[in-house]
């Protein structure tokens, strides 16, 4: 909580900002320079209809004075102390800094945002560096930018008495690299828009699958009756365009129907309310197999399911068929997933049940149940060795496991430090 004594102090800093001297904003409020002296310098406590009229004359609410900075911009700064252990920052000082300089701790705490959302925009980018050099050195740039921000902002933080004249130089440089930076990152954002609407550019089949499923939720109702057709739902949408694609659709589509037809959706989601997101459960009630179960639970509608519901499926070579995210467990596009996913530890013991709490790398530290089986691909026979595909059913974990399995998205983009499935380098390791 801020500190009463640091009116004064937030009265001067308003002041300062106001361009007002000490002589002028007393006489506003009749009273004298010395004793407004007193007051900024948290000598002599204010309150009542003093500080409603020094309130007044600074053009600011009084709970501004009598309270300082909001608790969200404490928060954020504290957040960014926790982010920067290195620097050592004064963490019980905290409030003082932004109620003596509520200018610079907005500015701090601005940028601190902007940093970790350049950070989100690293982890969604990353798996395609290896695929766009322009990507790659815009990337950069952008970084560049960033470290140049945070390297005034630090001087500007860390220096107390800093000449009026560099002052100025550094505000300067602070309002010129953010135009930089903004003008940057949104000519990265027309050339990412562009290339995502540009289907000859790095688009394969199963990016056209993905986009599929994404444009219809990975619901398609008109499969949850018996008249409905794969052909026809291929042929309305403009998503798939590529021979190979509509091939992949029409595959998995006629899947959609099979699992739809043992498991009509109003009976599938009484049984879930019945016994919950249990596949092993529904499994045995509707006389399927595992994949089948989990797959129905992920194509019904987010609306109607007690939990959100993720689904990837890999076959026996871990090329990730079916990307179906769920809000905090991110699956990589380009490059290979993280190797310690339940989803291929299931494939090293097939037909075998896999179940594990794991823990996401990231900020938050997310933890997720993942279910996952590996099964045949089509009848078994004596004549050839069987194909194997594994599905991973992904449910948020609200209860904390005290010991989770730790993993990431993939290496790339994972910070954490050891790891025995590592197998290259990230980007994160060391920060950004």
């Amino acid at each position: 909580m801020i500190r009463d004594s640091l009116v004064g102090s937030r009265i001067r800093e308003r002041r300062v900002m106001a361009g007002l001297k000490q002589a002028e904003l007393a006489a506003t409020v009749n009273i004298s320079a010395s004793y407004l002296n007193l007051i900024e310098h948290n000598k002599r406590r204010i309150g009542g209809k003093l500080l409603v009229d020094l309130a007044g004359a600074l053009g600011v609410e009084p709970s501004l004075l009598s309270e300082g900075a909001e608790a969200a911009l404490i928060a954020t700064l504290r957040e960014a102390a926790a982010d920067a252990p290195k620097a050592e920052p004064e963490l019980d000082r905290t409030d003082e800094f932004a109620g003596r300089f509520p200018g610079w701790a907005r500015l701090v705490a601005e940028r601190h945002q902007q940093v970790q959302s350049l950070e989100r925009t690293v982890e969604a980018l990353s798996d395609r560096f290896a695929h766009d050099p322009h990507l790659a050195t815009s990337m950069h740039e952008l970084l560049s930018m960033v470290t140049a921000i945070r390297s005034t902002a630090g001087i500007l933080h860390e220096s107390k008495d800093i000449e009026p004249e560099w002052q100025g130089r550094f505000h300067r440089n602070l309002n010129e690299d953010s135009q930089r930076l903004a003008d940057s990152a949104q000519s990265l954002v027309d050339f990412l828009d562009t290339t995502q609407q540009d289907t000859t550019r790095g688009t394969s089949p199963q990016d056209e699958m993905d986009a599929f499923l994404k444009e219809q939720s990975y619901h398609f109702p008109a499969l949850e009756q018996s008249g409905g057709w794969p052909d026809q739902i291929i042929d309305a949408t403009t998503t798939l365009k590529s021979t190979a694609a509509r091939s992949m659709a029409r595959h998995l589509l006629a899947t959609y129907q099979r699992d739809a037809q043992a498991m009509p959706k109003h009976v599938f989601l009484e049984a879930i309310k019945d016994i919950g997101v249990r596949p092993d459960a529904l499994a045995q009630r509707f006389g399927v197999s595992l994949p089948a179960a989990m797959r129905r639970c992920a194509a019904m509608p987010a609306e109607d399911m007690p939990m959100a519901v993720g689904l990837v499926v890999s076959d026996g070579a871990g090329a990730l068929l079916v990307r179906h995210e769920v809000e905090g467990f991110p699956v990589p596009r380009f490059s290979a997933a993280c190797a310690k996913w339940p989803l291929f530890h299931a494939l090293t013991r097939p037909m075998q049940p896999v179940r594990a709490t794991v823990e996401m790398a990231g900020r938050d530290g997310l933890q997720f149940d993942c279910l996952a089986v590996a099964e045949p691909v089509g009848p078994v026979s004596f004549e050839k060795d069987p194909l194997y595909q594994a599905s991973m059913l992904i449910l948020p974990n609200d209860e904390k496991s005290n010991e989770p399995r730790l993993i990431g998205s993939t290496c790339r983009i994972c910070p954490r430090r050891k790891c025995q499935g590592r197998s290259v380098h990230s980007i994160l390791t060391d920060g950004i």
